[in-house]
């Protein structure tokens, strides 16, 4: 970085105008090219009506998204994480060198994915690294359902790591073939519906492009970002058919197949209007995930007539249907609560996650949801080295997840998660959750015991994780000062 103040160079998004802002801006012309006869045939509501609260949270910048100071921007890559093009050169050169490093311990991205990785030298505090697809027209619609899972992933990554704001590239790069034009009506329509659907923690989303791309931009977002009722009825027409689903994903007629649990007896033409209910019901059953004799392989366990490296494959095969699960079922409610999230690294240089006691509503939530979220968040984490810090500050008895869940849990989970924890910091603990800890780690589980260190204090934590690298609840912060008073740095420098 220029010792002479670089960081200036960064843009604070805050001083960039919102899309509903922009209104009364030329916008391409498209608007006055549509006719009043034209206009007045239209008797059907839009798919993307006007919605100024969604315009405030858009933001469109022309410019290097590495400059951006969102709270992550995403980085458009190849499944090695090594792309060479302008929006990774410019992030990898901000950045710094550690970036690099950080990414080979990825071990690559699968097309239509997202990983998370810290932003190092950037203004932005995380990177979202993605994987656009090679488009090819004989192939078009796998294509356009990988973009799509891009960008939708990309979006709730960001919603379960509580992000305020992001930053979009455009994901598909010149090289990989994608024309701009379609891959534009798919970023916009899955963001569109993913802050209708699940964004109310999201408050900014900055589409950054190049000076090539804005005007494309500017002639798009119009149609699924309408500033007045006017532009709505204005760009209806405009609109293309195929918007996708509920959920702006890509819609293939063709692989609505029908598939009877009973194909050889005789339906009655009714049954037509069920096809919804059934294609629910496909790949629920056991030949659908050929897996076996299900109950025989228990039965072979339960005998102890199962190998060591059969039960470990059948464990992982467990695994990896929860986490199937996980990864198709929408959890932004149980994201909404903030009690588990990632935060920055210990002074090893771990990763560490944070568990929050009491914003967990036990007699309130979907325990099964809670699982699939621990699983989907932690999945990428546990790949490597990480510590779990719980804040039991202040946690009452109905946030108190029960022995039972926390057994199935560490039954359910693949075993890097416990493999790959190197400590587990109880912050603030009571005498009975002390006890409460001894007895299940002593009784229920194995392994963990060990790792678990109690800390009274904050001042504690800070001799192993460093101040600025862990978001606090403002709660937890106010009740220790209220306890074991103010936090001084100087002190803990000589611990």
């Amino acid at each position: 970085m220029d010792p002479l103040g670089a960081r200036s160079q960064f843009v604070d998004i805050q001083t960039l105008p919102t899309w509903q802002q922009q209104f009364g801006e030329d916008v391409g012309g498209m608007v006055q090219e549509q006719s009043d006869s034209l206009l007045s045939q239209q008797a059907f509501p839009s798919p993307f009506p006007f919605r100024p609260d969604i315009n405030r949270k858009i933001m469109l910048f022309a410019g290097d998204i590495a400059l951006l100071n969102c709270t992550a921007i995403v980085n458009t890559s190849n499944e090695s994480l090594n792309d060479k093009n302008p929006v990774s050169e410019s992030i990898h050169q901000l950045a710094g060198p550690e970036l690099r490093d950080e990414l080979l311990k990825l071990k690559g991205c699968r097309t239509g994915e997202a990983k998370l990785t810290k932003g190092f030298n950037l203004a932005s505090r995380f990177i979202i690294h993605t994987v656009g697809p090679k488009f090819k027209t004989k192939y078009r619609t796998a294509a356009e359902s990988s973009l799509y899972s891009c960008y939708r992933n990309i979006m709730q990554l960001a919603a379960e790591q509580s992000m305020a704001s992001v930053g979009l590239c455009v994901v598909s790069t010149t090289k990989r073939g994608y024309p701009l034009e379609d891959a534009t009506h798919i970023a916009f329509r899955t963001v569109r519906r993913f802050l209708e659907n699940y964004g109310n923690s999201i408050e900014a989303v900055v589409f950054a492009v190049s000076e090539t791309e804005e005007s494309m931009y500017k002639k798009l977002l119009p149609l699924y970002y309408p500033r007045s009722e006017e532009e709505e009825r204005f760009c209806l027409p405009l609109i293309p058919a195929d918007i996708g689903n509920s959920e702006g994903e890509p819609v293939v007629p063709e692989r609505q197949i029908r598939i009877a649990e009973k194909p050889g007896t005789l339906e009655d033409d009714s049954e037509e209007d069920n096809l919804d209910s059934d294609l629910g019901q496909v790949g629920n059953h056991a030949f659908a995930r050929m897996e076996g004799d299900v109950d025989k392989q228990r039965k072979l366990i339960l005998q102890g007539q199962m190998s060591e490296a059969a039960m470990q494959k059948q464990h992982l095969r467990n695994y990896n249907r929860w986490l199937c699960r996980a990864r198709a079922e929408d959890l932004s409610d149980i994201a909404a609560l903030k009690a588990l999230y990632q935060t920055g690294v210990d002074i090893c240089g771990r990763t560490v996650m944070v568990v929050v006691g009491r914003n967990i509503p036990v007699n309130l939530i979907d325990l099964e949801k809670a699982l699939l979220y621990f699983i989907h968040v932690m999945d990428h984490i546990t790949v490597k080295e990480y510590v779990m810090v719980y804040f039991h500050t202040l946690t009452a008895e109905h946030n108190q997840l029960n022995s039972d869940f926390l057994k199935n849990l560490y039954d359910i989970v693949d075993a890097k998660y416990k493999k790959n924890l190197k400590a587990f910091h109880f912050v603030h603990p009571t005498f009975r959750s002390k006890f409460s800890t001894w007895f299940f780690t002593t009784f229920s589980v194995s392994g963990i015991k060990d790792k678990v260190r109690y800390l009274d204090s904050l001042q504690q934590l800070f001799t192993c994780i460093k101040p600025e690298e862990i978001d606090i609840p403002p709660f937890v912060l106010e009740y220790d000062i209220r306890v074991n008073g103010p936090y001084h740095p100087a002190h803990s420098s000589g611990l």
